[in-house]
């Protein structure tokens, strides 16, 4: 059981983001002795996906700012005379100003249950039902894109049954649970098994179990008319995430993904365009080579022009004549050196750089050029590849490889504090919420378990986030499954560039004819105060039917929420108070598009740890594993099973679809 867990591990993971669970997976696959825990009853902390009422419960929990009871409260008896202890808190400090707004009549969904839930339970702080998987009801599909040389198994498990969507307050209801590989008696909930998502042909969203839309005679012209109580139906169709990110696919942590062959637990859907705000309009912008040449908005002269500036681009490091007189200066002044015309100037900075006009060097500028023209091509025709299901997938993903290799999970397991050794001035334990010592030689925490006394003089950034529900999307073409990204400037001084990713339902990440719709951008006041300006612009917030024909054309937001995160990117272990050496910290996501920030930190601090081993190598083949004499079966060794010795249940459905198979290139 979780209370009585084994008191010898070299490493204490503590917390399950992204960079702690890369950490974790890295470890275990090393041979380490690794023990990942979670005060959270969900996987993936910040980076976190949650179902539409799992997002309401975390609101709820977030607005009232409960602290966690303390189970053990005379934990400090078990410290020694020669060691000392740093308490860590109990408290998660890292999301604040959470307002959410329903722009329909919420009363009708007063007695509305969530398709699929099972009935309730009386279980402390459990706000939501807990539900069933939906491939329960009916096996959604969507083409997705497996990143690896084979067909992805997704799940292994072949449900759609997700951790992180769980309501706060409720332990995981997965079948897996209990078989998990690196659980004891059922201490950890078996981490990844939301990735499901079986490859089928079309991109055709999964079709709700109950549905109240009444089709229109003009349903051709009109978005159909979705209700809050449909949203609340079908909650279980919504995965959402907390950190709106995408993956560049020559990114880091696609090339991590394939390396380790984590790949196979996931799968992928294209962004399928990028977009513009110029002139209060929203436009697409021509990135690749085919996009320029067909593109009817640009002139034959500004094609031209384009193409042979994007040619420079890629190569700008041979050419340091044309740039070097402009470092000094901002991109945006370097373009009006170019002979761009002002369209040019404006898609090549805000769309295809996505840097900052005033404060981006020239350098930044390129570089950010290059790297989202090497991405093109790769999987799409955009740089772009989201991960089915949600952001919150891949931190799943990593702890299922630790898990595999022995790592042990343990999900609501509080830590008290770590112990300190003060002859040799290294951490030697710490002291869960059952007052059991648990010894290790590293440790690793995520940033929002530190206290206030030790994080006291560090200085945080934040992010302001918004998600939004809507009924259209920002631009309509013939195709409704479009996942686009859109970048907005500064509509006054002094503000940032707000990030928009609008995800169609065959992502699965939100149900049939709706869009979610992310806002990020670096805090300069509270999220609704950066952000709702620019939804404000993009939508229609108005819920009476009299509106002006201009608003009539945006889409419709249904319901929105905004809140202000944390951004620990950036801050130096010496800010840090009292930390000993062998204990390191992990940062909450940061503003930026992609991984990179988590993938490089992850590294880091392994390659610190372990300098002589490689990090995340590929998983050895079947073929190559010699079992000890004593070990009858492999499956005896309950905690050392690779990848490749778990059952293949789910292989048939993995590749009963048309989804692409992308292998890596040499």
């Amino acid at each position: 059981m979780a209370d009585n867990l084994p008191t010898e591990f070299d490493v204490v993971v503590v917390g399950t983001g992204l960079p702690e669970s890369i950490i974790a997976a890295a470890c275990a696959r090393s041979g380490q002795r690794v023990l990942h825990v979670d005060s959270r009853n969900y996987y993936g902390g910040n980076w976190a996906s949650f179902s539409f009422s799992g997002l309401l419960s975390w609101i709820k929990e977030n607005q009232q700012k409960t602290d966690l009871s303390d189970e053990c409260e005379d934990w400090r008896k078990l410290i020694l005379e020669d060691e000392e202890a740093i308490p860590l808190s109990s408290k998660d400090k890292t999301i604040q100003h959470v307002e959410d707004f329903c722009f329909g009549d919420q009363d009708s969904a007063e007695g509305v249950e969530e398709a699929g839930a099972l009935p309730k339970l009386p279980v402390f702080g459990a706000p939501g039902a807990q539900g069933v998987s939906p491939a329960s009801e009916e096996n959604p599909t969507a083409e997705g894109i497996s990143l690896g040389s084979e067909q992805s198994p997704a799940a292994e498990g072949a449900e759609k049954e997700n951790p992180a969507a769980e309501s706060p307050g409720e332990e995981p209801q997965s079948p897996e649970a209990e078989q998990a590989p690196g659980t004891e008696d059922g201490a950890g909930a078996a981490p990844g098994t939301g990735a499901a998502p079986s490859a089928a042909s079309g991109e055709s969203a999964p079709e709700p179990a109950k549905t109240e839309t009444v089709p229109s005679e003009n349903a051709a012209q009109e978005p159909k008319k979705i209700t809050y109580s449909q949203i609340v139906r079908e909650g279980r169709r919504f995965n959402i995430d907390l950190v709106s990110k995408l993956l560049y696919s020559r990114g880091l942590l696609i090339d991590l993904l394939i390396k380790s062959n984590v790949s196979r637990y996931a799968e992928f859907k294209n962004a399928t365009r990028v977009l513009a705000f110029r002139e209060g309009k929203v436009e697409q912008v021509p990135c690749s080579r085919a996009d320029v040449f067909n593109s009817r908005q640009l002139t034959m002269v500004e094609k031209r022009m384009l193409m042979k500036f994007l040619t420079f681009c890629l190569d700008y490091e041979e050419h340091p004549e044309e740039y070097q007189d402009y470092e000094s200066s901002t991109f945006a002044q370097f373009l009006q050196t170019r002979k761009l015309s002002p369209s040019l100037q404006h898609f090549i900075l805000h769309s295809i750089a996505m840097v900052s006009e005033t404060e981006s060097s020239t350098l930044e500028g390129l570089q950010a050029t290059k790297k989202f023209l090497q991405c093109l091509g790769r999987y799409g025709n955009t740089p772009f590849l989201f991960p089915l299901y949600g952001q919150g997938e891949i931190p799943q993903c990593f702890c299922r490889l630790c898990a595999v290799f022995g790592g042990i999970y343990c999900l609501r397991h509080a830590v008290r504090c770590l112990v300190l050794d003060r002859a040799s001035g290294r951490c030697k334990a710490i002291v869960d919420h059952f007052g059991q010592r648990i010894n290790a030689n590293y440790f690793i925490v995520e940033d929002s378990y530190l206290s206030e006394s030790t994080c006291t003089n560090v200085c945080y950034r934040q992010i302001s986030r918004a998600v939004l529900i809507t009924d259209q999307s920002l631009l309509n073409t013939d195709s409704e499954q479009q996942v686009s990204v859109l970048t907005v400037p500064p509509l006054e001084q002094g503000r940032a560039a707000v990030c928009v990713i609008e995800l169609c339902s065959s992502t699965m990440t939100c149900m049939k004819d709706t869009y979610l719709v992310h806002l990020t951008c670096p805090s300069t006041k509270t999220a609704r105060e950066d952000l709702e300006p620019v939804v404000q612009k993009l939508f229609n917030l108005n819920t009476e039917k009299e509106s002006e024909n201009e608003e009539l054309e945006k889409p419709r937001v249904l319901w929105a929420v905004y809140f202000n995160m944390r951004d620990s990117s950036g801050v130096e272990k010496s800010s840090y108070v009292g930390l000993p050496s062998n204990v390191y910290v992990c940062s909450g996501p940061d503003s930026a598009l992609g991984n990179d920030c988590a993938v490089k930190q992850a590294e880091t601090i392994f390659q610190e740890m372990f300098p002589t081993e490689e990090f995340c190598p590929p998983p050895p083949n079947p073929e190559d594993i010699i079992y000890d004499e004593d070990e009858n079966e492999p499956e005896e060794s309950g905690l050392n099973n690779s990848p490749e010795t778990k059952p293949e249940s789910s292989a048939e459905e993995s590749s009963s679809g048309d989804g692409a198979a992308v292998t890596k290139e040499e």
